[in-house]
């Protein structure tokens, strides 16, 4: 993978007319990928690829996507399942190899600009692009107007190169997507989630007060509230807490709590080998094994030898093996 010989950069103006990104350096070739992005899995890894075979190892390889999701803006009462907190952006946006990345506000203002002016006013005049990247299938502008030619025959005239780049199959021949993704997190199969992306899937939150039924249990668990739409099955998961810097194993269970209120859905994390106080405090928490699912026992003695059980079925998955 590309060494980065300068630390990820993000931009993300609040509006169009603000975007300021640096000039390139001297003798620099940028290329611009182009995509949501949500994931930062296997595909888009490809893109990622593509654009630094345009520019050549010293290039610079720029991520051009957008906030909110374009799905987001355009039907605001849908539920939708983001892959990726803006919190985690820049993290697994580098992990994938980009070297920066400019987030656009997805507005009225950029909803409606011709396909045309985005190529002048973004891709030439802010990103001063020498390369472009998208999906074979990319469409882009008012109405869907920039079709994969418009953007060939832009890219001749402003002196571009443009990749368009097949979806990329998996092992077994099917496709991968942040859909393909979605699904198999709902479904609970965090293998195949983990394989699609290349990398354990990881949420990001703050760490907030509960009930404390988990202390009184004695599994004192570290609680997150997920954004609304967070579409993972209900279920108890291996997990694995990264906190300052520092990983421990857990078991965590994210669902409504049927043995007690069946209320708002909440990532309960119990923390193996630790100790100690984390509310208010971020904590990364990246799924490795499904476990069961959420359950409603016949007593608190028989939820508590489950929870046991849970506990050792996850240190023995988190100990096989390291982080995907």
């Amino acid at each position: 993978m590309h060494q980065q010989a300068y630390p990820f950069r993000l931009w993300q103006p609040a509006r169009l007319d603000e975007v300021q990104v640096p000039a390139k350096a001297s003798g620099t070739r940028r290329a611009v990928a182009i995509g949501n992005f949500d994931g930062a899995h296997r595909g888009h890894r490809a893109l990622v690829e593509a654009a630094r075979q345009a520019v050549g190892p010293q290039g610079e390889v720029i991520a051009l996507t957008f906030e909110p999701h374009p799905s987001r803006y355009f039907r605001p009462d849908a539920p939708h399942f983001r892959l990726v907190q803006p919190e985690l952006r820049a993290h697994v946006l580098a992990g994938i190899g980009f070297d920066g990345a400019l987030v656009l506000p997805f507005d009225a203002a950029l909803a409606g600009m011709s396909a045309s002016d985005f190529v002048d006013e973004v891709l030439v005049r802010h990103l001063a692009a020498d390369g472009v990247v998208v999906g074979a299938d990319f469409h882009f502008g008012k109405a869907r107007q920039g079709t994969p030619d418009f953007l060939r025959e832009a890219g001749a005239r402003h002196g571009f190169s443009v990749i368009l780049v097949p979806q990329v199959r998996d092992e077994v021949g099917e496709v991968i997507s942040s859909s393909a993704i979605r699904k198999a997190l709902g479904e609970g199969d965090i293998a195949r989630a983990n394989a699609l992306l290349g990398r354990e899937y990881a949420v990001v939150g703050e760490v907030i007060h509960g009930a404390k039924r988990g202390r009184e249990l004695g599994f004192p668990t570290a609680n997150v509230a997920l954004p609304e739409g967070f579409g993972l099955r209900h279920g108890v998961y291996a997990v694995r807490v990264t906190h300052q810097g520092c990983e421990y194993m857990g078991a965590a269970n994210f669902g409504t709590r049927p043995q007690f209120d069946d209320g708002a859905p909440l990532l309960e994390t119990y923390l193996l080998d630790f100790s100690g106080d984390l509310y208010g405090h971020a904590i990364e928490v990246a799924f490795a094994g499904f476990l069961r699912p959420e359950a409603k026992f016949d007593s608190l003695d028989a939820l508590i030898a489950q929870m046991h059980r849970d506990c050792e079925k996850a240190r023995e998955i988190l100990s096989s093996g390291p982080r995907a």
